[in-house]
């Protein structure tokens, strides 16, 4: 991030706009709607500029800046459209002590203006850097479209709400109590002059008064195999009421950026022969923050239900008299099977897949060999890679064919996916050469569909680099 985003109190402070046309009057379309005292210095303004200045709306000097001019101002735009005046006012501005902008250029300028969504007192500003100001306007576009034009009308009333509802105590209960309002009974009552919506809020706010503490509670909460992209609406509402989120090591950054900012962080990370945190301080960490009144996450990579020790964590809560619920995730042998392009069940292959862990609390896991050995049998391996050469032997002893199709896919469905294709004969030497850093699911009995071969460059025999490609935003198709 080369700018950081913020807010800038302008009301009764100076700005300075040196030019007189066009790309002048474009970024006081803009200031005008602040608060802000605005000065323009251009010597021949153009006449829409003029009528401005006499309505009272800015400060027009008739004439070139010159040094002092952006004394006290807070911000300074060049808008000259000539290269070297705007060179030339930037400088006496940055001696003055303004921040300058350089409207079309972004590397000599100290601050950007992103595209704004104005719903007063609602900003919405969307930047790019200057990468892509046609996604920023698409973006724009977008939001315009989503955001109501009451909405701004709502959030003035409730700001004039705001010391009413310091009755209720800091935390949950007042987030509960917006909540309400902007999302349930504001909505309702867009069109209802602004008495109707202030008694409204009276009500709403006795009856939240009236209410209990809210007690805490668990979600235990399928995270998907790490693309954010995946992840279901019922997890994310989950992450933007969480007061608290425990997660594990194989849940993806991207995932973990959609928690509410407010919301306290605890990594549970478990690593395969690594250093980890005890099950017992896991589960005794879910249950002191609920205790104290806490909505908590319980963060899992992929499905909670497959491999994550729910039963486990979900009995120590009920034991504690805690509430919980369970919300499902993608899991990351369906993100591998996208992958290599194929179906986990296929009529005249297999009609069952099975889900298996390379290793168990005790070691590497024995099952039923013979069965997985049959031709056409398709299973899904979890943790299996340090498993893997256990893996072939006990198949091999038990009749399975050496050529046997082996996918292993790392990091399924995040950008730096890798598909590895090989045989059953080759899949320890195969996974040694490659080095997979990351997690990775082994797919006995698939290989990738062939359309996707030839896809991408190998970065090693027989790699393929697929993910799965995905439009930038909806929005801009």
């Amino acid at each position: 991030m080369q700018h950081f985003p913020i807010f800038v109190a302008l009301a009764g402070r100076r700005v300075v706009v040196s030019g007189g046309g066009e790309a002048a009057l474009a970024k006081l379309r803009l200031l005008l709607k602040t608060e802000a005292r605005v000065t323009v210095f251009a010597a021949d303004p153009h006449p829409d500029l003029a009528a401005l200045a006499e309505a009272g709306k800015l400060t027009l000097h008739r004439r070139a800046m010159q040094p002092g001019d952006a004394l006290c101002a807070v911000l300074f735009y060049a808008a000259d459209e000539d290269a070297a005046q705007d060179a030339r006012t930037t400088a006496l501005a940055r001696a003055d002590g303004a921040l300058t902008n350089i409207v079309d250029n972004l590397a000599q300028s100290q601050f950007i203006t992103p595209a704004i969504v104005d719903r007063d007192p609602v900003t919405v500003a969307i930047g790019t850097e200057g990468a892509a100001p046609v996604l920023a306007r698409a973006i724009k576009a977008d939001l315009e479209a989503r955001l109501p034009a009451t909405l701004g009308r709502l959030a003035r009333i409730g700001k004039a709400f705001r010391k009413m509802a310091e009755a209720l105590p800091m935390g949950r209960a007042r987030r509960d109590f917006w909540r309400d309002y902007y999302f349930r009974t504001g909505p309702r009552m867009a069109d209802a002059p602004d008495s109707t919506v202030e008694g409204a809020l009276d009500g709403l706010l006795a009856e939240h008064l009236d209410r209990q503490s809210r007690k805490g509670h668990v979600a235990f909460v399928g995270a998907g195999p790490g693309d954010p992209e995946l992840l279901t609406l019922k997890a994310r509402r989950a992450l933007d009421e969480a007061d608290v989120v425990i997660y594990d090591r194989l849940v993806g950054k991207g995932v973990l950026e959609l928690a509410r900012r407010e919301a306290i962080m605890v990594n549970a990370g478990k690593e395969g022969f690594g250093p980890s945190m005890p099950q017992a301080q896991i589960t005794a960490t879910i249950i002191e923050h609920a205790r104290a009144g806490a909505q908590v996450v319980r963060l899992k990579g992929g499905d909670a239900t497959i491999f994550g020790r729910l039963d486990e964590e979900t009995e120590a809560v009920s034991d504690a008299g805690i509430d919980w619920h369970v919300v499902p995730g993608i899991t990351a042998a369906s993100a591998a099977a996208a992958a290599v392009g194929q179906s986990l069940t296929s009529r005249g292959r297999n009609d069952e897949t099975r889900f298996v862990t390379g290793h168990d609390m005790k070691g590497f896991a024995d099952r039923d060999w013979a069965s997985l050995a049959q031709p056409g049998e398709v299973a899904a391996v979890y943790m299996g890679k340090r498993a893997a050469r256990f893996i072939q032997g006990r198949l091999l002893m038990h009749g399975a064919a050496p050529d046997t199709p082996v996918s292993v896919i790392e990091n399924a469905s995040r950008a730096d996916q890798r598909v590895l294709a090989c045989t059953l004969a080759d899949l320890p030497q195969r996974l040694d050469t490659a080095r997979l850093s990351g997690p990775a699911v082994l797919l006995l009995g698939l290989a990738p569909h062939p359309a996707l071969h030839g896809t991408t460059a190998p970065a090693l025999p027989q790699d393929t680099h697929a993910p799965a490609p995905k439009p930038i935003m909806e929005l801009v198709q």
